[in-house]
């Protein structure tokens, strides 16, 4: 099949594309490159990939790529917290219009459709562990963490009027804090911030008390529950959560860290109003219920928190060693 993802350069679009293309499928990557990174299709050499740099906010461009293609794959998006409150605009703007544009051009050829949504649309919501029919419940409009939240769960009922209405073959995945390698924690991610941190001896500054808990998901395992969902007939139309299911606290987590990366970093509690910004509101647990992908597909998570952390941890590993044997002009490239 011939194959576009939007976002194709980032993290989880790229290991898509790794997946896809490993299938014999013609992949087209989407990409403004504002937080992907050409890094990170390195492993896609001589496969069956053509690369686009250009934004989903480029709606003949959009349009065009979208000629003969058979699946898409909708992941551009603006991304982590960090990103979110210091660009309110551009994540809306790309969150929203990009999707909108992206949907318009699907149902033009009746192209089925997968876009990624978030565990964040859940917001506060205290029901553990979360269910796809659970309510959104989110903060005030002043707080800009809330912002990403809203613009997908607008995404979210894009698709499902789409579907409804247009009868476009439309999937939504709530993804719940993928992980894995080439993951950067330039935008708050949470995992390879700790590791490159333990990596270098620095402290591991967890925000807020540390007792707020999350479970994390390899990319591998959301790759692979996206394709097939995206191919079951009976998820169209549907919403559903992919994720993990080991819950750890991030104090927890941090420490767990520091022992497999055998470093001496120290821990240390950093409050909320010191990371971010003011009346910045966080969620205490955040955990799927992932019954609905298994019924569906049979999805189940295959990595481990631990091996988790160890794939993550190799590959830190493995770039600071490629980096130190390069010499200074590409440590500071890679830094």
């Amino acid at each position: 099949m011939r194959i576009l993802i939007t976002g194709g350069a980032g993290f989880i679009g790229s290991h898509l594309a790794e997946s896809l293309a490993g299938d014999g499928h013609h992949v087209v990557l989407l990409d403004d490159f504002s937080t992907g990174s050409a890094e990170n299709l390195s492993g896609l050499s001589g496969k069956d990939v053509e690369t686009v740099q250009g934004s989903v906010l480029d709606e003949p461009l959009v349009r065009r790529l979208c000629q003969g293609v058979d699946r898409i794959y909708h992941l551009a998006a603006a991304v982590g917290v960090r990103y979110v409150i210091d660009h309110p605009l551009q994540t809306l703007l790309t969150n929203v219009e990009g999707a909108a544009i992206v949907f318009r051009a699907a149902n033009e050829k009746g192209i089925p459709i997968l876009v990624t949504s978030t565990s964040e649309v859940y917001g506060k919501n205290p029901a553990i562990p979360l269910r796809e029919d659970a309510d959104s419940v989110t903060g005030a409009a002043h707080l800009g963490r809330w912002s990403y939240a809203c613009t997908k769960a607008l995404d979210e009922f894009m698709a499902i009027a789409y579907w409804r209405e247009k009868k476009l073959p439309t999937v939504v995945v709530r993804l719940f804090n993928t992980v894995g390698p080439r993951q950067t924690g330039r935008y708050g991610m949470v995992i390879p911030r700790f590791v490159a941190a333990a990596l270098s001896g620095e402290p591991l500054e967890v925000h807020g008390d540390g007792q707020q808990s999350r479970t994390f998901c390899d990319v591998e395992d959301a790759v692979r529950g996206m394709r097939a969902l995206l191919e079951a007939p009976s998820a169209r139309g549907e919403i559903f959560n992919i994720g993990g299911t080991e819950e750890i606290t991030i104090e927890n987590l941090a420490r767990r860290i520091v022992e497999r990366t055998g470093s001496k970093s120290p821990v240390m509690l950093v409050p909320y109003e010191q990371a971010f910004e003011r009346d910045f509101e966080d969620m205490r647990r955040r955990v799927p219920d992932v019954s609905k992908a298994r019924k569906f597909v049979g999805y189940e998570p295959r990595y481990g928190l631990d091996e988790i952390l160890d794939r993550v941890i190799a590959y830190h590993r493995g770039r600071s060693q490629g980096a130190s044997s390069a010499g200074p002009a590409r440590s500071r490239l890679t830094a």
